[in-house]
C-alpha cells in the first residue's frame, strides 16, 4: 500500500500564511517546529513535513479506518534532505511509515509506504483540470491533487 502527495507551492503561499500566530504549534511537533526553523528554506521545510505527513495519512486511513486528519497525531522524523530529494519517516499511532519526497521550485511531491525501500512505483504528475476526471480510468494506487498539478502513482 501507497499513498502520494502534492502540494503546489505558489498555491499554498496564496493560500496559507503557516507564519501567522499558532498554525505551526496547531500542525507541527516541537521537533518538527525545530527542523522548520532551523531550514535554510524553511517555506520549503513546512510544505515537505506537510506533504510528508499527507501521503502517509492516505495509507494509514486506509488500513486502520482512521479518517479524522489530525496532522499533530502524524510525527515526521529522520527527515534528510539531499539537493532536490527528501527522505524521512512518520509515525502514526505507532506505526511507522516511510517517505521519500521530490523537491521542486513549483511543487513539493512525496510518496510513502508502509516498508523501506517502498514499493517501485510509477509516479505520473501532470496539470490538473477538476473537471478531467479520466485519470480515474488509468486505475492508480492512489491520487493527489493541489492547485496547478495532479499526481498519480501505479503499482
Amino acid at each position: 500500500m501507497i499513498g502520494n502527495d502534492i502540494v503546489d507551492l505558489h498555491q499554498a503561499d496564496a493560500e496559507s500564511n503557516w507564519r501567522r500566530k499558532g498554525y505551526l504549534q496547531k500542525v507541527f511537533s516541537l521537533e518538527e517546529q525545530q527542523l522548520i526553523h532551523s531550514a535554510s528554506n524553511p517555506c520549503q521545510m513546512v510544505w515537505l513535513l506537510w506533504s510528508m505527513k499527507e501521503a502517509v495519512y492516505k495509507i494509514h486511513s486506509r488500513k486502520k479506518n482512521w479518517h479524522a486528519f489530525a496532522p499533530g497525531k502524524l510525527c515526521c522524523t529522520e527527515v534528510k534532505i539531499s539537493g532536490q530529494c527528501a527522505s524521512g519517516v512518520v509515525t502514526c499511532q505507532r506505526l511507522r511509515y516511510f517517505t521519500q519526497s521530490s523537491l521542486c521550485p513549483d511543487f513539493i511531491h512525496t510518496i510513502a509506504g508502509e516498508r523501506f525501500p517502498i514499493e517501485a512505483a510509477s509516479i505520473k504528475i501532470s496539470s490538473y483540470d477538476p473537471l478531467d476526471l479520466s485519470y480515474r480510468n488509468t486505475a492508480p494506487a492512489t491520487v493527489s491533487h493541489h492547485g496547478r498539478y495532479l499526481a498519480l502513482a501505479y503499482l
